[in-house]
């Protein structure tokens, strides 16, 4: 009782129009601070969604997307963007993630590999696949297993964290979590995508095409929706 009162409170402090979020549709006084290091203009108050989950929303929209009949698979979801999708009418959603001990999943999150992704070949409309890749040794695996059960026509939102260097730095000998740190910007990660990333992606057999959402919209309206004026969207379609 007294947890759901101290949140009430703190919803209603927070309430204003100085910045939208897109996912929830609630305004607020401001984004707060997120990650490691801390960035500000970043975390939405109510429902958690960040810069780079906020650019997904607004990318799905004015694609007019998900649909109904359509199937959706979303990997590794975060739960902003999760609910969002699951709230459209007539939808096939499938939420899915290696599970690990220790953690606990939205009901219904199926046991994912992305290596080998357990659905036929051409079934979904449309994949999410966000901040998972570097996660992953084999890469290249998951990339060849994301096209295949994309279908022809369908689209794939595929963003991993980039760096501005030409090339992929990785190194499957680095184990240490400090020293992945410092090589690959945080203790789980196994590489830090160069700007090669498409590459992989279009011998993965993607047509791939990378967008900068931001650049399209004025800087008021980045601000209000809290984006990142320099974050690519990158898209693989089949």
């Amino acid at each position: 009782m007294l947890k759901a009162l101290k949140r009430w409170l703190r919803d209603r402090a927070l309430r204003g129009d100085a910045v939208h979020c897109p996912l929830c549709d609630r305004g607020a006084i401001a984004f707060l601070p997120s990650g490691t290091p801390q960035r500000p203009h970043a975390l939405c108050p109510f429902c958690g969604s960040l810069e780079r989950t906020r650019m997904m929303g607004l990318a799905l929209t004015q694609r007019g997307l998900p649909k109904a009949g359509q199937r959706v698979l979303h990997v590794a979801p975060d739960r902003s963007l999760r609910e969002r999708i699951q709230a459209v009418p007539g939808i096939t959603y499938i939420a899915g993630d290696k599970k690990e001990p220790g953690y606990t999943y939205p009901p219904g999150t199926v046991d994912l590999d992305v290596t080998a992704i357990p659905f036929p070949a051409d079934h979904f409309d449309l994949l999410i696949c966000s901040h998972v890749l570097e996660h992953v040794p084999d890469d290249r695996a998951a990339m060849r297993e994301l096209f295949r059960v994309l279908k022809p026509g369908g689209l794939a939102i595929l963003l991993v964290p980039l760096s501005t260097r030409p090339t992929t730095d990785e190194d499957p000998t680095v184990t240490d979590p400090d020293e992945r740190q410092r090589r690959f910007g945080q203790r789980d990660h196994v590489r830090l995508y160069g700007r090669d990333y498409v590459d992989r992606l279009r011998a993965a057999g993607f047509t791939v095409t990378v967008e900068r959402p931001a650049a399209t919209l004025p800087a008021d309206a980045v601000f209000r929706f809290g984006l990142k004026a320099d974050e690519d969207l990158v898209l693989g379609t089949k």
